[in-house]
């Protein structure tokens, strides 16, 4: 827990495992940060008043539906789509030879136009190479005519062998793409683990395994969707999507048809999830852009659940050789790790860089003198490797799976290892191996602070009794550090607008929009504080590219961080302005005038004072009456650029399990996270979070799985098959916090994807040590009752 104690003129936030203080900056600065505000969002979404993509209705619309392989490779040898273009109602059925040759330019802004992207068409051409690969588009009235013609749509395959397969897939003779050879996508090396290979070799302790993590998928709850509609007498785009960043999408759709951005306007309302896989547009997106010109309506196409588990990506599916040397007394002497990760047939983005990421973030928070790496992106005849929160996410596995093993072999204590090994305040900033650089985290005070949440030496005590009666129990941790606010290309700035209106209300423009991180909450709390109004006074629109600033949306844990730059270095605009009519008004002093509760006073002087309202109508009305030097209107625009590049933030994961070794049932008991995500802009927010993406790292783990037959045939398409934690199977989450300003206004950090990053390792490193006594090693994803069994067989030693 966070305890909050009085020191000096501020409250600060105290980590009481160090006793400290472990902010420099009070803890809550205005009035409403800091504080549980409820969710401005939420009376609409949970009274069924959102308005996701599927309840936009436009004159005149049609609706799509894809016909998609149903194999993993093969070449397309002829199609037919007659019998399904005489059905009343059915408007068009296209094939690659109608879309793809419309496509000007396909590059996505995040990653820039010069990177040496992987094939994307919008329709399979020539050859499918995924089931699932979308072969033609059908347009219909509805939804239901348009999968009735889709059955009736004729493809002829001719069989190729698919590459199922990424692990042999370089040396398997086949290609997923032909001019890739040996089905390599991509490679990206840091220092070569050669040149450490003395270190591995002289090191008294040396723990190497090869760690494999499954394919699994981000589930949102609202799949994805689109609606475009063209205007032939303007020649304009109008399209509401399902995104995370809808400047991304009108960038994309303004490349991909040759149109001047202020043709193509992108309108996001609520997003049902998003977790990485609607940031950029998919090519199914591409489809129904390059449609909706050659049709006399509005056309909708929404993703099925099925589709979305067969088509829409997956991600994790990887595996790494990772080794990390100690000397005699448990310190690191060097990690290094050979990374090879799957992106399928057609990733999205070009996968290369956050493989780099990978090796880059894999000496964590802890004191690594040297480090070496090679990342390796690899083709095979499955679904496109797709962002998921923490894409680089396999680095702490692999690192902390390790560490266990080493303490186990070691004789030592897995905390004990920790302690000896993570960063220290005191050595702060400091540079990992691979170029790094880390400030502003505290990862041994996370560290400490969840396991005095535990109880730590109780449980072992626990444990210990508990083995003697015959059941198992298990903590493991996982301590990471993770980057937010990557201040580059798309993500370089962040803009905001506020309008003071003539009746002293605020409305606060921002690019991203609801996506399920209540980034809407978030700006109303910033904005009521930076200009002194009340929070019922503020009100935010968000997502309509036609009104709202430039902005990367929400990726990469950057909204509440970027965004509070963005309304920071608006507001202090509007506020001198405010300020300065209020003190002319009042006959004071600027430095006098106090802003609250949307009016202005003057300091010391009782009832001397103007609301926002009278200043806003002096502002609009009677310029006159203005001081001199202040404009009209009450209305400003800023842009907020980050000092650093990046911002980090840290934290700590413990859980405790229960695994039954005869049936391989894995039962969480406690489970707890320590952040650092610096100054809370609201609690509330920040747990759920990081609640959310604990529960499907939980997922990941134990769950989900997005499989393959050897034929490249996907097993897991419905809900009855890739399953999902409930909660029934997930316990309370229970939440530290440990305050550590970053640089910037607020001194805000991001906390997006952190609970998915630490939570596959510490259930599995929890698992491990409930099955130490058995003498087995996890170093395979996911833990099911059937592989918890089997790796109890395989045990050596007896329990």
């Amino acid at each position: 827990m966070r305890v909050i104690e009085r020191q000096g003129d501020g409250w600060y936030g105290i980590d009481r495992t160090r006793g400290a203080p472990v902010s420099a900056v009070p803890a809550a600065a205005g009035r409403y940060a800091g504080a549980r505000v409820p969710r401005v969002e939420d009376p609409r979404l949970l009274t069924g008043h959102g308005m996701f993509v599927d309840d936009v209705v436009r004159p005149g619309m049609l609706h799509g539906c894809f016909v998609r392989s149903p194999l993993a490779r093969a070449r397309i040898t002829a199609i037919d789509a007659s019998e399904a273009l005489a059905m009343d109602g059915v408007h068009a059925v296209f094939v690659a030879e109608d879309l793809n040759p419309g496509v000007r330019e396909q590059w996505y802004t995040l990653m820039g136009r010069d990177v040496p992207d992987t094939p994307r068409p919008p329709l399979a051409e020539h050859e499918v190479r995924f089931v699932g690969d979308p072969v033609a588009l059908v347009v219909a009235d509805d939804r239901y005519l348009a999968e009735d013609a889709a059955e009736l749509v004729a493809v002829d395959y001719d069989p190729l062998p698919p590459v199922v397969d990424y692990t042999t897939a370089p040396e398997s003779g086949e290609l997923v793409h032909g001019e890739y050879p040996r089905n390599i996508a991509g490679e990206m090396p840091g220092r070569s683990p050669d040149e450490l290979a003395r270190i591995f070799d002289e090191a008294p302790l040396t723990v190497r395994e090869t760690i494999y993590q499954q394919a699994y998928a981000q589930v949102p709850m609202e799949t994805r969707g689109i609606v475009a509609e063209w205007s032939a007498s303007t020649g304009e785009m109008a399209i509401w999507a399902a995104t995370q960043s809808p400047h991304e999408v009108r960038l994309f759709c303004s490349r991909l048809l040759g149109l001047d951005e202020h043709r193509v306007r992108v309108v996001m309302r609520d997003t049902g999830g998003g977790f990485g896989q609607k940031v950029m547009p998919m090519r199914e997106d591409m489809c129904v852009m390059l449609a909706a010109p050659k049709l006399p309506g509005a056309l909708k196409w929404i993703e099925d659940r099925r589709e979305n588990l067969l088509a829409a990506g997956m991600s994790r599916h990887e595996h790494g050789d990772a080794r990390i040397a100690f000397d005699g007394e448990g310190a690191i002497l060097a990690a290094a790790i050979d990374y090879v990760q799957d992106v399928g047939a057609y990733p999205v983005p070009w996968p290369a860089g956050t493989a780099m990421a990978a090796g880059m973030f894999f000496p964590g928070p802890y004191r690594v003198p040297e480090a070496a790496f090679t990342t390796t992106c690899v083709f095979s005849n499955t679904s496109g490797r797709t962002a998921y929160r923490g894409p680089w996410q396999f680095e702490s596995v692999a690192r902390e799976l390790l560490l266990d093993n080493a303490a186990r072999r070691m004789g030592m204590d897995p905390v004990e290892l920790r302690r000896r090994n993570l960063l220290r305040r005191d050595e702060l900033p400091y540079t990992n191996p691979n170029g790094m650089p880390y400030s502003d985290i505290t990862p041994l005070e996370t560290f400490e602070q969840a396991l005095k949440m535990l109880d730590y030496e109780a449980f072992r005590q626990e444990q210990e009794q508990a083995r003697a009666e015959g059941r198992y129990l298990g903590v493991g941790t996982c301590t990471y550090v993770e980057p937010t606010t990557s201040a580059m290309g798309l993500h370089a700035t962040e803009g905001a607008t506020i309008r003071i209106e003539p009746s002293g209300k605020v409305n606060v423009y921002v690019s991203g929009g609801s996506s399920g991180n209540s980034i809407e909450t978030t700006v109303v709390q910033l904005a009521a504080d930076a200009l002194g109004v009340d929070i019922g006074d503020v009100h935010t629109i968000q997502g309509d590219t036609a009104i709202t600033p430039f902005g990367g949306g929400a990726a990469g844990s950057r909204s509440g961080s970027m965004n509070a730059g963005a309304v920071t270095e608006t507001a202090s605009v509007l506020r001198d302005r405010i300020v300065a009519i209020a003190a002319h008004h009042l006959e004071a002093a600027a430095e006098d005038i106090e802003l609250s509760r949307s009016k202005a006073s003057v300091r010391g002087v009782p009832g001397s004072e103007v609301t926002l309202a009278e200043i806003a109508s002096m502002a609009y009305f009677q310029p006159e009456a203005l001081p001199p030097g202040v404009p009209a209107g009450l209305e400003a625009s800023g842009r907020y650029r980050p000092e650093h590049p990046i911002i980090w933030a840290n934290a700590t994961h413990v859980c405790t399990c229960e695994v039954d070794v005869v049936t391989g049932a894995v039962s969480l008991l406690r489970y707890i996270v320590s952040e650092d995500c610096g100054p809370m802009i609201n609690p509330s927010v920040v747990e759920g979070q990081i609640a959310g993406g604990t529960v499907q790292g939980i997922g990941g783990v134990l769950y989900e799985h997005l499989a393959y037959d050897a034929d490249g045939n996907p097993v897991t398409t419905t809900f009855m098959d890739y399953l999902v934690p409930t909660s029934a199977e997930v316990p309370v989450i229970e939440h530290g916090h440990v305050e550590t300003p970053a640089p910037g206004p607020g001194g805000y950090k991001g906390v997006g994807e952190g609970g998915a990053i630490g939570a596959p390792p510490a259930v599995a490193n929890a698992v491990a040590d409930a099955l130490a006594p058995f003498g087995v090693e996890v170093t395979r994803l996911p833990l099911t009752p059937q592989a918890v069994a089997d790796l109890v067989r395989s045990g050596t030693v007896a329990p």
